[in-house]
């Protein structure tokens, strides 16, 4: 009787587990693989684009991983922030000055024109950034694939979710610790500033406040472009020494307190970062290192997977 029991309760145990699967919503993978046999030229053709793109302008290689940053923060890495339309991500005010959605779309008609109707929009956004990080001397790493696009678009969890220019380190840890990124991936990715350029409405109350940690002449040289009002589009190198590399010397400003951004300083005022700057000064291999594994994090959240969202045919419309 105890063999039949033990047998019985096993059966039952293996029914209630498979009935269960009918209730619970089967996720998809994501996979490297993932478009090996529905569309194998995928990556070259992105890959080429995005060469072309920064070619042509190398800011655009810092516009694009920017643009891949503000999509994940937002509803996940779901090609959210390329909708259009009324209440659109795009139109929020914590995404003016984003740039590069013509690049994206440029990408995607690329990629239609050999594999119609099967990349995602929010896949390409995760390869062009890691390729973007390349064409500058950035690091590469493995991209898992499979990621699916929304269907809405969420400016009110813009403005919420995506960290500010003004914000202290507290508040820093805090916006990146509810995306599950650690304060170490957030210097790393904080570190993408090696590239790419501010806006003087970003940076005027830091280079005009003369308690802030920052460096005099710095301070005084930035005020020319960016004066105590008007010129709010001014654009300034967020690294003035290799402004087009990707490299550490970012870091090495910041100890120089010539961080353009206080969001950036912060991460270098005697508290508890300090150690990691010093650590990517030291060893710029460890930052390039921990740079990728946080692009990998960042990408990876709240991906749409399986039979979740849709593969949008063009990037800025649903429909």
């Amino acid at each position: 009787m105890g063999f039949y029991k033990s047998n019985g309760a096993i059966l039952v145990s293996i029914l209630i587990s498979l009935l269960s699967l009918n209730y619970m919503p089967c996720k998809a993978q994501l996979s490297t693989t993932f478009y090996d046999t529905t569309c194998p030229n995928a990556l070259s053709t992105i890959q080429a684009s995005v060469s072309a793109a920064v070619t042509n302008n190398r800011r655009n290689a810092a516009l694009l991983i920017r643009l891949h940053f503000h999509d994940c923060f937002v509803q996940g890495c779901d090609a959210s922030i390329l909708l259009e339309g009324t209440g659109s991500e795009k139109l929020a005010q914590a995404n003016n000055g984003v740039l590069g959605y013509e690049i994206i779309d440029d990408v995607k008609a690329a990629v239609e024109s050999v594999c119609p109707g099967v990349v995602s929009c929010a896949d390409i956004l995760v390869v062009a950034a890691r390729d973007a990080s390349v064409e500058v001397g950035g690091p590469s790493w493995s991209v898992r694939l499979g990621r699916r696009d929304s269907d809405d678009s969420n400016a009110a969890e813009a403005g919420t979710d995506l960290p500010r220019a003004t914000m202290d380190l507290t508040q820093l840890i805090a916006n990146f610790g509810r995306k599950n990124l650690s304060p170490r991936d957030m210097v790393a990715l904080s570190g993408s500033h090696t590239i790419g350029q501010a806006r003087c409405a970003t940076f005027r109350a830091r280079i005009y406040d003369n308690t802030s940690n920052i460096d005099a002449t710095f301070a005084s040289n930035l005020r020319s472009n960016c004066p105590t009002s008007g010129g709010n589009g001014n654009l300034e190198p967020l690294d003035l020494v290799t402004p087009n590399t990707f490299d550490n010397n970012y870091f090495r400003n910041l100890v120089d307190r010539r961080g353009l951004l206080a969001s950036d300083q912060v991460l270098f005022s005697g508290d508890s970062t300090d150690s990691i700057v010093n650590e990517y000064i030291d060893n710029p291999s460890t930052f390039d290192s921990d740079f990728a594994a946080a692009m990998v994090r960042m990408s990876e959240i709240q991906p749409l997977t399986g039979s979740s969202g849709l593969i949008r045919t063009v990037c800025t419309s649903a429909t």
